[in-house]
């Protein structure tokens, strides 16, 4: 038996492993309840966000003065079913306006989270894994960034441009690589001096095949559980970005300008500012059930190997 067939007969029980804890991992976080709460409502809300606008005859942003203030239904004097959650001070619909605000919510959530695992755990797996003059490189820029707090880098970079949705993503993606890659930077490095890595180079692996094909799975997926409760506070920073006047410009509704609004309004017409506070918090409230179930599990099965 030859040195290539023994090191890719002990690999394949490794590779499966790997998949075997993954899967674990979401069985576990399955079987909460918290996790099925939260899933359930997120999809639900998420799906609202995305039909109920398009069916609708409902506008967002269309005026209609002598439809101002008027109340949810049933709990006000001034109420109709055409505007069931009520309107602002400008006769615009709560609920779609709410669920437009929920729509570009998510999407800066999910996507600055992406683009914040991919920048910051490519750039930590490939200092860690290289090591030498690249690791030093890549520490001392992350080290640099980390100095600086996020909510005050994006508020400069915005103060200074037109803030549009990519603009957003791309600035709190920036702000957000950091830490991630010193996360996967750690585990990169316990990983490179292993077993399986020093077999897979003297059958002649390259450090990029070794890295994307085999020690990335193994450290990936339990960052990216983890990063679930990221999308909620990406979503925070929008909200605040947004109360600040840095995030989606109006027109287009989103919840941190509605909200903004709404505050000269608090006493005679709560529902304005109080409505999409709600819908924001149920939103973050299902992420972070997910995101709190999925790190249980990890911790309990990697607790357990």
């Amino acid at each position: 038996m030859t040195a290539t067939t023994v090191i890719a007969a002990e690999l394949e029980p490794r590779l499966a492993r790997i998949r075997s804890v993954n899967r674990r991992i979401l069985a576990a976080a399955w079987g909460m309840w918290s996790f099925k709460i939260g899933f359930f409502v997120f999809i639900a809300l998420l799906l609202a966000s995305a039909i109920y606008p398009e069916v609708s005859s409902v506008s967002a942003t269309k005026m209609v003065v002598k439809d101002k203030f008027l109340a949810p239904v049933y709990l006000g004097d001034k109420w109709t079913w055409d505007h069931l959650l009520g309107t602002d001070q400008l006769g615009r619909d709560i609920l779609m306006r709410s669920l437009i605000g929920l729509r570009y919510s998510l999407l800066v959530g999910v996507v600055t989270v992406v683009l914040i695992f991919v920048i910051g755990c490519g750039l930590g797996l490939f200092a860690g894994f290289k090591g030498k003059w690249w690791d030093t490189i890549i520490m001392r820029i992350t080290d640099a960034q980390l100095s600086i707090p996020m909510i005050i880098l994006a508020i400069t970079i915005l103060g200074v441009s037109r803030p549009t949705v990519p603009t957003i993503i791309i600035v709190l993606a920036l702000s957000g690589w950091p830490l991630y890659a010193r996360v996967a930077r750690s585990a990169a490095v316990a990983e490179r001096g292993k077993e399986y890595v020093r077999g897979l180079r003297v059958l002649g692996a390259g450090d990029w095949r070794i890295l994307l094909l085999f020690a990335a799975p193994n450290i990936l997926p339990p960052i990216a559980f983890v990063a679930v409760l990221d999308v909620a506070r990406m979503m925070i920073f929008e909200a605040i970005l947004g109360f600040l006047g840095l995030g989606i410009q109006p027109p287009t509704p989103s919840f941190g300008s509605i909200i903004a609004d709404s505050r000269k309004y608090l006493l005679n017409a709560w529902w304005i500012g109080t409505i999409p506070g709600i819908f924001l918090a149920v939103a973050l409230t299902s992420i972070n059930l997910m995101g709190s179930a999925l790190e249980k599990a990890r911790n309990r099965i990697y607790g357990g190997l």
